[in-house]
Protein backbone atom coordinates (compact mmCIF):
# COMPACT_ATOMS: atom_id res chain seq x y z
CA UNK A 1 0.00 0.00 0.00
CA UNK A 2 2.80 2.40 0.87
CA UNK A 3 4.41 1.62 -2.48
CA UNK A 4 1.16 2.51 -4.22
CA UNK A 5 1.00 5.85 -2.39
CA UNK A 6 4.62 6.92 -2.66
CA UNK A 7 5.85 4.93 -5.66
CA UNK A 8 4.72 7.34 -8.43
CA UNK A 9 6.30 10.32 -6.66
CA UNK A 10 9.56 8.45 -6.01
CA UNK A 11 9.84 6.98 -9.49
CA UNK A 12 8.82 9.89 -11.74
CA UNK A 13 10.20 13.40 -11.68
CA UNK A 14 7.11 14.93 -13.30
CA UNK A 15 4.96 13.56 -10.46
CA UNK A 16 7.30 15.07 -7.87
CA UNK A 17 7.21 18.46 -9.59
CA UNK A 18 3.42 18.30 -9.83
CA UNK A 19 3.22 17.48 -6.12
CA UNK A 20 5.54 20.34 -5.15
CA UNK A 21 3.52 22.76 -7.27
CA UNK A 22 0.26 21.62 -5.71
CA UNK A 23 1.73 21.90 -2.22
CA UNK A 24 2.79 25.48 -2.97
CA UNK A 25 -0.74 26.27 -4.12
CA UNK A 26 -2.22 24.59 -1.04
CA UNK A 27 -0.06 26.65 1.32
CA UNK A 28 -0.42 29.97 -0.53
CA UNK A 29 -3.73 30.03 -2.39
CA UNK A 30 -5.93 28.14 0.07
CA UNK A 31 -5.52 30.63 2.97
CA UNK A 32 -6.52 33.38 0.54
CA UNK A 33 -9.59 31.29 -0.27
CA UNK A 34 -10.48 31.14 3.42
CA UNK A 35 -10.57 34.93 3.61
CA UNK A 36 -12.49 35.12 0.34
CA UNK A 37 -15.10 32.84 1.88
CA UNK A 38 -15.24 34.77 5.16
CA UNK A 39 -15.60 38.06 3.26
CA UNK A 40 -18.40 36.54 1.13
CA UNK A 41 -16.25 37.00 -1.97
CA UNK A 42 -16.05 33.41 -3.20
CA UNK A 43 -17.68 34.25 -6.53
CA UNK A 44 -15.41 37.28 -6.76
CA UNK A 45 -12.47 34.88 -6.78
CA UNK A 46 -14.07 32.93 -9.61
CA UNK A 47 -14.62 36.12 -11.59
CA UNK A 48 -11.02 37.24 -11.10
CA UNK A 49 -9.76 33.82 -12.18
CA UNK A 50 -11.49 34.29 -15.51
CA UNK A 51 -10.34 37.90 -15.72
CA UNK A 52 -6.66 36.92 -15.98
CA UNK A 53 -7.28 35.03 -19.22
CA UNK A 54 -6.92 37.87 -21.76
CA UNK A 55 -3.65 39.03 -20.19
CA UNK A 56 -2.28 35.50 -20.28
CA UNK A 57 -3.51 35.16 -23.87
CA UNK A 58 -1.75 38.36 -24.94
CA UNK A 59 1.41 37.11 -23.25
CA UNK A 60 1.01 33.89 -25.22
CA UNK A 61 0.69 35.85 -28.50
CA UNK A 62 3.83 37.85 -27.72
CA UNK A 63 6.10 35.07 -26.50
CA UNK A 64 4.30 31.76 -26.90
CA UNK A 65 3.95 29.53 -23.86
CA UNK A 66 6.39 31.74 -21.95
CA UNK A 67 6.11 31.62 -18.15
CA UNK A 68 7.17 35.22 -17.66
CA UNK A 69 5.03 36.78 -20.39
CA UNK A 70 1.87 34.90 -19.43
CA UNK A 71 2.44 35.64 -15.73
CA UNK A 72 2.92 39.37 -16.24
CA UNK A 73 -0.04 39.53 -18.62
CA UNK A 74 -2.28 37.65 -16.20
CA UNK A 75 -1.33 39.87 -13.25
CA UNK A 76 -1.94 43.07 -15.24
CA UNK A 77 -5.30 41.82 -16.53
CA UNK A 78 -6.48 40.61 -13.13
CA UNK A 79 -5.53 43.81 -11.32
CA UNK A 80 -7.05 45.92 -14.11
CA UNK A 81 -10.39 44.14 -13.83
CA UNK A 82 -10.35 44.37 -10.02
CA UNK A 83 -9.61 48.12 -10.09
CA UNK A 84 -12.09 48.87 -12.88
CA UNK A 85 -14.90 46.98 -11.19
CA UNK A 86 -14.15 48.82 -7.94
CA UNK A 87 -14.24 52.16 -9.76
CA UNK A 88 -17.53 51.32 -11.49
CA UNK A 89 -19.03 50.28 -8.14
CA UNK A 90 -18.06 53.58 -6.50
CA UNK A 91 -18.93 55.84 -9.46
CA UNK A 92 -22.23 54.31 -10.63
CA UNK A 93 -25.33 52.62 -9.25
CA UNK A 94 -24.03 49.19 -10.25
CA UNK A 95 -23.12 46.90 -7.35
CA UNK A 96 -19.74 45.16 -7.12
CA UNK A 97 -21.00 41.68 -7.97
CA UNK A 98 -22.68 42.92 -11.16
CA UNK A 99 -19.70 44.99 -12.31
CA UNK A 100 -17.31 42.09 -11.66
CA UNK A 101 -19.58 39.71 -13.56
CA UNK A 102 -19.69 42.05 -16.54
CA UNK A 103 -15.93 42.50 -16.66
CA UNK A 104 -15.09 38.84 -16.17
CA UNK A 105 -17.52 37.70 -18.89
CA UNK A 106 -15.97 40.12 -21.38
CA UNK A 107 -12.47 39.08 -20.27
CA UNK A 108 -13.23 35.38 -20.57
CA UNK A 109 -14.70 35.75 -24.06
CA UNK A 110 -11.80 37.95 -25.20
CA UNK A 111 -9.17 35.56 -23.84
CA UNK A 112 -10.73 32.48 -25.44
CA UNK A 113 -11.09 34.38 -28.73
CA UNK A 114 -7.43 35.43 -28.73
CA UNK A 115 -6.06 31.98 -27.97
CA UNK A 116 -8.43 30.07 -30.26
CA UNK A 117 -7.85 32.32 -33.28
CA UNK A 118 -4.06 32.52 -32.99
CA UNK A 119 -3.21 29.14 -31.46
CA UNK A 120 -4.16 25.48 -31.58
CA UNK A 121 -6.76 23.55 -29.61
CA UNK A 122 -3.93 22.14 -27.49
CA UNK A 123 -2.83 25.67 -26.57
CA UNK A 124 -6.41 26.59 -25.64
CA UNK A 125 -6.70 23.52 -23.41
CA UNK A 126 -3.37 24.38 -21.79
CA UNK A 127 -4.58 27.88 -20.93
CA UNK A 128 -8.03 26.82 -19.73
CA UNK A 129 -7.15 23.64 -17.83
CA UNK A 130 -3.44 23.94 -17.07
CA UNK A 131 -0.67 21.34 -17.26
CA UNK A 132 0.17 20.37 -13.72
CA UNK A 133 2.14 17.31 -14.88
CA UNK A 134 4.32 19.49 -17.11
CA UNK A 135 5.50 22.01 -14.52
CA UNK A 136 9.16 22.92 -14.92
CA UNK A 137 11.57 24.34 -12.37
CA UNK A 138 10.83 27.95 -13.36
CA UNK A 139 7.11 27.46 -12.73
CA UNK A 140 7.85 25.84 -9.37
CA UNK A 141 10.06 28.76 -8.34
CA UNK A 142 7.31 31.17 -9.33
CA UNK A 143 4.63 29.29 -7.39
CA UNK A 144 6.87 28.90 -4.34
CA UNK A 145 7.71 32.62 -4.48
CA UNK A 146 4.03 33.57 -4.66
CA UNK A 147 3.26 31.29 -1.70
CA UNK A 148 6.07 32.87 0.33
CA UNK A 149 4.94 36.42 -0.46
CA UNK A 150 1.33 35.47 0.34
CA UNK A 151 2.14 34.01 3.75
CA UNK A 152 4.24 37.03 4.67
CA UNK A 153 1.57 39.48 3.51
CA UNK A 154 -1.23 37.61 5.31
CA UNK A 155 0.81 37.68 8.50
CA UNK A 156 1.18 41.48 8.20
CA UNK A 157 -2.46 42.04 7.22
CA UNK A 158 -3.99 39.42 9.48
CA UNK A 159 -5.66 41.73 12.00
CA UNK A 160 -7.25 44.17 9.52
CA UNK A 161 -8.39 41.26 7.34
CA UNK A 162 -10.05 39.55 10.29
CA UNK A 163 -11.67 42.81 11.39
CA UNK A 164 -12.95 43.45 7.89
CA UNK A 165 -14.48 39.99 7.81
CA UNK A 166 -16.32 40.67 11.08
CA UNK A 167 -17.24 44.36 10.80
CA UNK A 168 -15.88 46.31 7.82
CA UNK A 169 -17.74 49.49 8.82
CA UNK A 170 -16.04 49.48 12.22
CA UNK A 171 -12.62 49.01 10.64
CA UNK A 172 -13.22 51.95 8.28
CA UNK A 173 -14.27 54.12 11.21
CA UNK A 174 -11.25 53.42 13.43
CA UNK A 175 -8.44 52.82 10.95
CA UNK A 176 -7.13 54.05 7.63
CA UNK A 177 -5.84 50.60 6.75
CA UNK A 178 -9.19 49.36 5.44
CA UNK A 179 -8.63 50.35 1.80
CA UNK A 180 -4.97 49.31 1.94
CA UNK A 181 -5.88 45.89 3.32
CA UNK A 182 -8.66 45.46 0.75
CA UNK A 183 -6.53 46.22 -2.30
CA UNK A 184 -3.53 44.32 -0.93
CA UNK A 185 -5.79 41.32 -0.44
CA UNK A 186 -7.13 41.58 -3.99
CA UNK A 187 -3.53 41.71 -5.22
CA UNK A 188 -2.75 38.52 -3.28
CA UNK A 189 -5.81 36.86 -4.80
CA UNK A 190 -4.69 37.79 -8.32
CA UNK A 191 -1.12 36.60 -7.69
CA UNK A 192 -2.30 33.23 -6.43
CA UNK A 193 -4.76 32.83 -9.28
CA UNK A 194 -1.94 33.50 -11.73
CA UNK A 195 0.22 30.95 -9.93
CA UNK A 196 -2.60 28.44 -9.98
CA UNK A 197 -3.24 29.22 -13.64
CA UNK A 198 0.07 27.63 -14.67
CA UNK A 199 -0.83 24.36 -12.94
CA UNK A 200 -4.62 24.15 -13.12
CA UNK A 201 -5.63 26.66 -15.81
CA UNK A 202 -7.94 29.64 -15.53
CA UNK A 203 -11.06 27.50 -15.15
CA UNK A 204 -9.71 25.34 -12.31
CA UNK A 205 -7.32 27.64 -10.40
CA UNK A 206 -10.02 29.05 -8.13
CA UNK A 207 -11.07 25.53 -7.12
CA UNK A 208 -7.97 24.96 -4.98
CA UNK A 209 -8.82 28.22 -3.21
CA UNK A 210 -12.51 27.86 -2.50
CA UNK A 211 -13.35 24.16 -2.16
CA UNK A 212 -10.91 23.36 0.69
CA UNK A 213 -11.93 26.59 2.44
CA UNK A 214 -15.63 25.70 2.15
CA UNK A 215 -14.96 22.15 3.39
CA UNK A 216 -12.92 23.44 6.34
CA UNK A 217 -15.88 25.55 7.47
CA UNK A 218 -17.63 22.35 8.57
CA UNK A 219 -14.72 21.34 10.81
CA UNK A 220 -13.57 24.53 12.54
CA UNK A 221 -14.99 27.72 14.00
CA UNK A 222 -11.95 29.89 14.68
CA UNK A 223 -9.96 31.44 11.85
CA UNK A 224 -6.71 29.69 12.74
CA UNK A 225 -8.50 26.34 12.75
CA UNK A 226 -10.10 27.17 9.40
CA UNK A 227 -6.72 27.98 7.88
CA UNK A 228 -5.10 24.78 9.13
CA UNK A 229 -8.04 22.57 8.09
CA UNK A 230 -8.28 24.18 4.65
CA UNK A 231 -4.56 23.72 3.92
CA UNK A 232 -4.72 20.11 5.11
CA UNK A 233 -7.73 19.37 2.88
CA UNK A 234 -6.01 21.05 -0.09
CA UNK A 235 -2.87 18.94 0.43
CA UNK A 236 -4.87 15.71 0.71
CA UNK A 237 -6.90 16.64 -2.38
CA UNK A 238 -3.72 17.33 -4.34
CA UNK A 239 -2.07 14.04 -3.40
CA UNK A 240 -5.23 11.99 -3.97
CA UNK A 241 -6.02 13.75 -7.26
CA UNK A 242 -2.52 13.18 -8.62
CA UNK A 243 -2.64 9.50 -7.66
CA UNK A 244 -6.05 9.08 -9.29
CA UNK A 245 -4.80 10.72 -12.47
CA UNK A 246 -1.74 8.45 -12.48
CA UNK A 247 -3.50 5.14 -11.89
CA UNK A 248 -6.67 5.78 -13.89
CA UNK A 249 -5.27 7.97 -16.69
CA UNK A 250 -7.42 10.98 -15.76
CA UNK A 251 -6.71 14.67 -16.44
CA UNK A 252 -4.74 15.79 -13.40
CA UNK A 253 -6.22 19.26 -12.83
CA UNK A 254 -9.87 18.18 -12.91
CA UNK A 255 -8.99 15.11 -10.80
CA UNK A 256 -7.51 17.34 -8.08
CA UNK A 257 -10.47 19.71 -8.06
CA UNK A 258 -13.02 16.87 -8.11
CA UNK A 259 -11.22 15.27 -5.17
CA UNK A 260 -11.48 18.58 -3.32
CA UNK A 261 -15.18 18.54 -4.23
CA UNK A 262 -15.52 15.07 -2.70
CA UNK A 263 -13.92 16.33 0.51
CA UNK A 264 -16.39 19.22 0.47
CA UNK A 265 -19.33 16.85 0.00
CA UNK A 266 -18.19 14.59 2.85
CA UNK A 267 -17.63 17.60 5.11
CA UNK A 268 -21.06 18.94 4.22
CA UNK A 269 -22.60 15.67 5.35
CA UNK A 270 -20.56 14.61 8.41
CA UNK A 271 -18.60 17.70 9.52
CA UNK A 272 -18.87 18.58 13.18
CA UNK A 273 -19.72 22.28 12.65
CA UNK A 274 -23.09 22.98 11.03
CA UNK A 275 -23.15 19.98 8.68
CA UNK A 276 -26.26 18.10 7.64
CA UNK A 277 -25.54 15.43 10.24
CA UNK A 278 -25.10 18.02 12.98
CA UNK A 279 -28.30 19.76 11.88
CA UNK A 280 -30.64 16.76 11.68
CA UNK A 281 -29.04 14.55 14.34
CA UNK A 282 -27.55 16.91 16.89
CA UNK A 283 -25.74 15.37 19.83
CA UNK A 284 -27.28 15.68 23.25
CA UNK A 285 -25.93 18.45 25.41
CA UNK A 286 -24.50 17.49 28.74
CA UNK A 287 -26.71 18.49 31.61
CA UNK A 288 -25.23 20.18 34.66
Amino acid sequence: MLDGLFGPFIEFGFMRRALVGCLALSVGATPVGVFLMLRRMSLTGDAMAHAILPGAAIGYLVAGLSLGAMTVGGIIAGLTVALLSGFVTRATILREDASLAAFYLVSLALGVLIVSTRGSNVDLLHVLFGTVLALDNAALYLMAGIATVTLGALALLFRPLVMECLDPAFLRSVSRTSSLAHYAFLTLAVLNLVGGFHALGTLMAVGIMILPAAAARFWAREIFGLLVAAVLIAVLSSVAGLLLSYYYNLPSGPAIILTAGIFYGLSLIVGREGSLLAHYWPGRHLEA
